[in-house]
């Protein structure tokens, strides 16, 4: 077993070494930008804490610690931890740092002209780490109207102008536009596209375009081409594939069409995002092996970015529905045999990927139960996004929806995405589905079907692995009987389908519910208040709470805003005279009684003398019959006070 030793870090140049950095035993050395780091580099490519060199038990350890390009020992990417032998060099961004136990290890470096062996698959990064200073971008020829290959002196500066445009993009299809703008500036490709791998193998388009705007049609990538790239993960040049005789056998001619292609992998780590795809038709000017290592260079640039920008793009979505939904619970409170029966039903339907439609009143709970299907689905560590489809107009909600581009219409002063491309692979939930219009409803069920979509004002194909759970307190049926909503969405829509009771329907939830909101308001507002008298809790058993759970918390709510006591008493519970007693004739919730419509008269008239104290003045008015009129019905149903 080795000791533990002191070592040396000393810095790599073309003509030799530079800084030495010593590494004393019992110490651990951060590596990188910040001020704060052990051994602070000057390099632009360096993260801020880029890797970390520690001791052990058997020598000195390198480990990366995320950084975004990575740490390379002796050309190899570095995976986890790795043990320094003496002249291991560790690569972080542009700087070379070489290992050794004494100073005396280090070799004599003569002055190189400049070129080193390379590593397969990672010569750009090498060449790149050559070039200290970056020629202005004018110097750069802009080829994008253009066939013409930049001189290789260029591709570097193209590639450092990618990596700084990179950091400033929005969003994932902006950074794609970067990518394809930097290969028609180094590559004479005429057509190039960036494809993003979803579920079963499949590759949707992101962005593709021809070079200055040509009207040709994109051949997309053939089945037996991104079949080699993905199984192998290796960037393939194919020349004069229309003429090759090999892949005749594997592929129709008429789906190839060009002339050369280069297709290389987008990666995370392991993980294969997406494909780079570029080619020409015509013969002249084929794409050659200087283009593949170019190409696979921008592919692994793209691969550690977009990881990056899809992370944070769902983060930033996920932040603001939770900040849109600051006050609202994430669990379903209660006891009762109904509110089991929905969370059992809903923990079988959250494995699966089936569309779920939540029924039920307004205020009794249907975003709770579309939140704990999320988080109860593998969907959970992406974003979950709430749409009201009553608070917006038509416009409005289709652009909230499918998001619009810079000028679509008035007020759209920059680009945005939609909730869709926001929720990829995570769920959105829309509440009052019944209130979308039409039109927006026509383009919402090809989504749901799985065709790809545009922003408002935009031409690019937009493919997005998002779950739909909706939520509605009508009658949708009626609705697509009177024409309102369309017969296919309902059945689309209607997957699954929750019916969420109303909590008249689960009474001993009620004192569950009420103490949940009354630890929670007392906390907020810093009250001291340790509970309900007997009175109180009666009071609120006793009401059959028209406005469901949201009414029970504003009744909390006002009570440890108002009450003075260290309990709640019944005068501190007020609640709304709206309630007449029995629901609605005709709501959903409604159980049929079979009667005559004398008795449902009778019934009526009863109640309403109870209401007025038997003021058959006051009753007749109400009603809307004549004194006398009210005087026969009375003897004639035999009513008595």
């Amino acid at each position: 077993m080795a000791k533990t030793s002191n070592a040396f870090l000393v810095a790599r140049r073309d003509d030799g070494f530079g800084d030495v950095y010593p590494l004393l035993v019992g110490t651990r050395y951060t590596v990188g930008r910040s001020p704060s780091a052990r051994l602070v580099l000057k390099d632009d490519l360096c993260s801020r804490e880029h890797a970390e060199i520690l001791p052990d038990d058997e020598g000195w350890t390198v480990r990366d610690l995320g950084s975004l390009n990575g740490t390379l020992v002796n050309g190899e990417a570095l995976r986890g931890e790795r043990a320094l032998r003496p002249l291991d060099e560790v690569r972080l961004g542009r700087s070379r740092l070489v290992f050794v136990e004494e100073l005396a290890q280090l070799p004599n470096v003569p002055k190189s002209s400049g070129k080193h062996p390379q590593p397969d698959g990672l010569e750009i990064r090498k060449r790149l780490a050559e070039t200290r200073y970056q020629p202005p971008s004018a110097e750069i020829e802009d080829s994008t109207h253009t066939e013409a290959r930049i001189a290789p002196s260029q591709v570097v500066s193209v590639l450092y102008r990618l990596a700084l445009d990179m950091a400033g993009a929005a969003n994932p299809t902006e950074l794609c536009e970067l990518v394809v703008d930097a290969i028609f500036r180094a590559t004479p490709a005429e057509v190039v596209a960036v494809l993003a791998l979803k579920e079963a193998k499949e590759l949707t388009p992101v962005v593709h375009r021809t070079r200055g705007g040509l009207s040709k049609t994109y051949q997309h990538v053939s089945k037996f081409v991104s079949n080699e790239v993905l199984s192998s993960k290796q960037a393939v040049l194919a020349e004069d594939v229309a003429g090759n005789d090999s892949l005749k056998n594997r592929e129709s001619i008429t789906e190839l069409k060009v002339a050369s292609l280069i297709c290389a992998p987008v990666m995370f780590e392991e993980h294969c995002l997406g494909v780079l795809h570029l080619y020409r038709t015509a013969p002249q000017g084929a794409l050659n092996s200087d283009d593949l290592e170019f190409t696979l260079a921008v592919a692994r640039q793209l691969g550690a970015v977009w990881h990056c920008l899809r992370r944070a793009v769902n983060l930033s979505a996920e932040v603001r529905s939770l900040k849109d939904q600051l006050r609202v619970e994430t669990a379903l409170v209660g006891e009762s045999a109904a509110l089991n029966a929905i969370i059992s039903q809903l923990g079988r339907v959250a494995e699966t990927k089936a569309t779920v439609l939540i029924r039920g009143e307004s205020g009794c709970g249907k975003e709770l139960v579309a939140r704990a299907i999320h988080q109860s689905s593998p969907r959970k560590d992406a974003a979950f996004i709430c749409l009201n489809c009553a608070a917006l107009t038509e416009t409005l909600l289709e652009s909230e929806l499918f998001g619009h581009e810079k000028g679509s219409f008035t007020g759209a002063t920059e680009r945005m995405i939609g909730k869709f491309e926001a929720a990829d692979q995570g769920t959105i939930f829309l509440d009052e589905i019944g209130e979308m219009a039409l039109t927006t409803q026509a383009k919402f069920l090809r989504v749901l079907e799985g065709h790809p979509f545009e922003r408002v004002g935009g031409t690019i194909a937009i493919k997005a692995d998002v779950r739909v759970v909706a939520a509605t307190n009508r009658l949708l049926e009626e609705a697509v009987r009177a024409g309102t909503f369309r017969r296919d969405l309902f059945f689309r829509l209607q997957v699954v389908q929750l019916d969420v009771p109303p909590l008249r329907d689960r009474p001993t939830d009620v004192p569950l519910l009420a103490e949940h909101f009354l630890r929670r308001f007392a906390k907020e507002t810093g009250r001291k208040m340790r509970g309900f008298t007997p009175a109180a809790l009666d009071r609120l058993k006793s009401y059959r709470w028209p406005g469901n759970v949201r009414e029970l918390k504003n009744v909390i709510e006002r009570a440890v805003a108002l009450g003075s006591g260290a309990v709640l008493d019944a005068p501190d519970i007020w609640l709304s005279s709206l309630d007449v007693g029995a629901p609605v004739v005709g709501a959903s919730n409604a159980p049929y009684k079979p009667e005559s419509m004398d008795e449902v008269e009778k019934r009526h008239i009863l109640a309403t003398l109870v209401h007025t104290d038997w003021n058959k003045s006051q009753a007749s008015a109400i009603l809307g019959i004549e004194r006398s009129t009210l005087d026969r019905k009375i003897k004639a149903y035999g009513l008595a006070k």
